[in-house]
């Protein structure tokens, strides 16, 4: 059983237990994720392919690591006019592991409803409280804050903002000479 996705504008063929590199996601190491941009799924019996996207099919896939690919070297060249430029390239890259191939909100691989992972709390964020409950700093920081805050907004800036280039009119730049030449003393 396999499934084709796209991730960062390209397609991937990925299988269950598989580690697969792709450019840079905004998730930690260790988070997993629903990758929903499905092409196409096949297994023994069928293959669902999408038009453009398979409906109701996602990949949950855990982020392993964040990493850097192998540098690749661009050289730039026009024969003749000494011109040589070279440059290197490194992508940023996350490390996935695919956990699940989900159809029709089940999954292909138990038959079952997907099994989704929950972030885990670090020992040293929970606390208990004096009726014996566990709780998390995170939970407690938002029981003691505010339910409605108000937003300061900041004061307007009472300077106009100046522009980059200050052009004066042709009127001030005549008066303008005119009094520096008046001021100079004329030499003979």
């Amino acid at each position: 059983m396999f499934a084709v996705i796209k991730s960062g504008g390209r397609q991937y063929k990925v299988t269950v237990g598989e580690t697969l590199e792709v450019n840079r996601l905004a998730v930690e190491a260790g988070d997993q994720i629903r990758l929903e941009d499905v092409l196409l799924i096949s297994d023994e019996e069928n293959t669902m392919v999408g038009n453009p996207l398979v409906n109701d099919a996602f990949v949950l896939a855990t982020a392993t690591k964040h990493g850097r690919g192998k540098k690749v070297i661009v050289f730039k060249y026009k024969s003749k006019k000494r011109y040589r430029h070279k440059s290197g390239h490194r992508q940023e890259l996350t490390f996935l592991t695919i956990d699940d191939i989900v159809a029709d909100g089940k999954s292909l691989i138990t038959g079952k409803a997907p099994e989704f992972k929950t972030k885990e709390v670090p020992e040293a964020e929970i606390e208990e409280t004096p009726e014996g409950e566990v709780t998390s700093e995170v939970e407690t920081a938002a029981e003691e804050a505010p339910a409605t805050e108000s937003v300061e907004e900041a004061p307007a800036p009472e300077t106009p903002k100046r522009t980059r280039r200050r052009r004066t009119a042709k009127g001030e730049e005549s008066e303008t000479k005119a009094e520096e030449t008046e001021t100079k003393p004329e030499e003979e």
